[in-house]
């Protein structure tokens, strides 16, 4: 009982087996001692050093407060809201949409070459002709001519199999110094229409035909990378949305894990100050809140780089104010699980992926060019036709009447002024007609073969391309598949691992308060728990992960999310 009361204070009365054990091995050694020398020999032994208590005093909790945000200032976001202000805000997006425009612009420049354009044309001359002829009615050896002359006319491209037309209208009002001009001044008027038609090259297409339907299929293709662009950015929203959620919700972890162990410090201090536990215990414990303290302080940090991720896919500049605000998503994290066979999910991924539709139009594209330059490399043969109204009236001079009869040499119809030119005009009194045929063959035509040729060969290399993006689609739906089913199956062996962490650990927190284990077991388990919460929210942040990818794979993106590019 002497040896006993000599025991260190910490040692009478412990909880810890470990200090248990010493001091019953340490009173062993002592009777052992006392056993073997005499009462009157026994020696005086030296206290037992004692550690004194350590004088730690814990740190305040890590501020709430960051970079660049206002504190209690803040919004909460739901995922479809989210998505909403990035397809309003996103400057990609708009440059596609604007691309799109460009594209209707396009087709109506490409139609404008059949849009007729309407010419006039009006000038005055006067010419003095040398004249040295009996019956030239020279005066002074010259013929003077004045006319002013005036046309109107319209000409175009005809939509329909490559023709072209003309429609043509001439007048204009001569004088002449020839004495022997029947009429003078003179009306001579004329209405010219023609019509090219190309037989063989030039008429199933041309060149504006090309640049019409080349036009169409690339506001297809901007339409495609529209939805490309729609696509890639709700994938990102999705991922930067979940990536938030997880961020704040390890804070969470992270901020509770070291209030707990703020808690163990304390209640160790009690106890070494009660003489329970030994000094060193302390120690631990502070070792323990300082490491927890640096988790909170990284989860904070990646708080701020998961929000300001978030907020340049939602926000247009820096300007706008919900960038000095925090962002609180609200969606519930328990997503569905898409559960799609490998061979339905390829189905959905050849028929929805834009990258394919690119393909195709891109070789719809291909095959305009291939039918353009194999009619270029035709003969051009071209049925060209006119007719021709035409009108005539004037004054009639001396030279008009008959010395023999005292009649007018010109007939009544053709006397008057510019009017009664119009009327012979429109009457159709003096037709003309004039049909035939263009033929120009160019000999070896290397311009027309060359680009063919080119055209060929760009149709195999889209071909091989297309092949290659199916290639990658397949593997990508694949990855996705293996991600999903992964990321679910580590999902469900996360909870149940930190159901399990929760139950560790609280047993070995009782055990530790009735004294029957070591504190060192209790930080080990106080830290596979907080680990253990952690790899389930990043477990479910890489499930749903997971699904914005498998949605990107089979091309339902926008469907899922209701989105309409119309």
């Amino acid at each position: 009982m002497t040896l006993l009361r000599k025991l260190p204070a910490f040692c009478r009365r412990p909880r810890n087996p470990a200090i248990l054990a010493a001091g019953f091995l340490w009173l062993f050694a002592a009777g052992a001692a006392a056993q073997s020398v005499t009462p009157e020999s026994t020696p005086t032994p030296d206290p037992m050093p004692v550690a004194p208590v350590p004088n730690i005093q814990l740190r305040p909790m890590p501020s709430q407060e960051r970079i660049g945000v206002e504190n209690g200032n803040g919004i909460t976001l739901t995922l479809e809201r989210a998505i909403e202000m990035a397809l309003e805000n996103n400057n990609d997006i708009e440059i596609a949409r604007k691309t799109g425009r460009i594209g209707n612009f396009q087709i109506e420049v490409a139609k404008g070459a059949y849009d007729p354009v309407a010419a006039a044309e009006s000038y005055y001359e006067r010419l003095n002709i040398p004249t040295a002829s009996l019956i030239g009615g020279a005066v002074n050896g010259s013929v003077t001519q004045t006319r002013l002359f005036g046309s109107a006319g319209i000409i175009g491209l005809s939509p329909w199999q490559g023709g072209d037309y003309s429609l043509l209208y001439n007048s204009s009002r001569t004088t002449t110094s020839n004495t022997n001009a029947f009429l003078n001044p003179q009306f001579p008027a004329s209405l010219t229409f023609s019509y090219n038609q190309p037989l063989f090259r030039g008429r199933r297409i041309d060149s504006t035909r090309r640049q019409i339907e080349v036009a169409r299929k690339n506001l297809e293709i901007s339409d495609i990378q529209l939805r490309l662009q729609t696509t890639a950015v709700v994938t990102a929203v999705e991922a930067a949305y979940w990536d938030l959620t997880y961020a704040l919700r390890n804070l969470q972890v992270q901020t509770e894990t070291l209030r707990q162990a703020r808690e163990q410090f304390e209640s160790n201090r009690r106890q070494v100050e009660r003489g329970v536990l030994a000094p060193v215990e302390l120690v631990a414990s502070n070792a323990q809140v300082a490491a927890f303290e640096q988790s909170v302080f990284a989860a904070q940090e990646n708080i701020t780089r998961a929000e300001n991720v978030l907020k340049t896919l939602l926000l247009p500049d820096r300007t706008s104010p919900e960038w000095r605000q925090t962002i609180t998503p609200v969606t519930p994290v328990d997503r569905s699980v898409p559960s799609v066979a490998l061979e339905v999910a390829l189905s959905d991924a050849f028929r929805n992926r834009p990258e394919l539709e690119q393909f195709e139009k891109a070789s719809d594209i291909n095959k305009i060019d291939e039918r353009f330059f194999r009619d270029q490399a035709k003969p051009q043969i071209d049925l060209n036709g006119s007719y021709t109204a035409q009108g005539l009236s004037g004054t009639e001079t001396p030279a008009a009447i008959n010395p023999a009869t005292g009649l007018s040499r010109v007939p009544p119809n053709l006397v008057g002024g510019y009017f009664t030119s119009l009327g012979n005009l429109l009457a159709q009194d003096y037709p003309s007609y004039r049909v035939g045929v263009t033929i120009s063959i160019p000999f070896r035509n290397r311009t027309a073969k060359a680009n063919l040729g080119r055209t060929l060969v760009e149709g195999e290399r889209l071909a091989e391309q297309r092949a290659a993006a199916e290639q990658q689609i397949e593997a990508e739906v694949r990855n996705a598949l293996q991600a999903l089913r992964s990321a679910s199956a580590r999902l469900d062996s996360a909870i149940i691992a930190r159901e399990a962490a929760e139950e560790l650990y609280a047993s070995e927190e009782r055990q530790f308060r009735s004294g029957t284990t070591t504190f060192y077991l209790v930080l080990q388990r106080q830290s596979d728990l907080a680990a253990a919460r952690g790899r389930e929210l990043q477990s479910r942040t890489d499930l749903n992960k997971a699904i914005a990818e498998f949605n990107r794979v089979t091309g339902r993106t926008l469907a899922v999310n209701n989105i309409s590019l119309r």
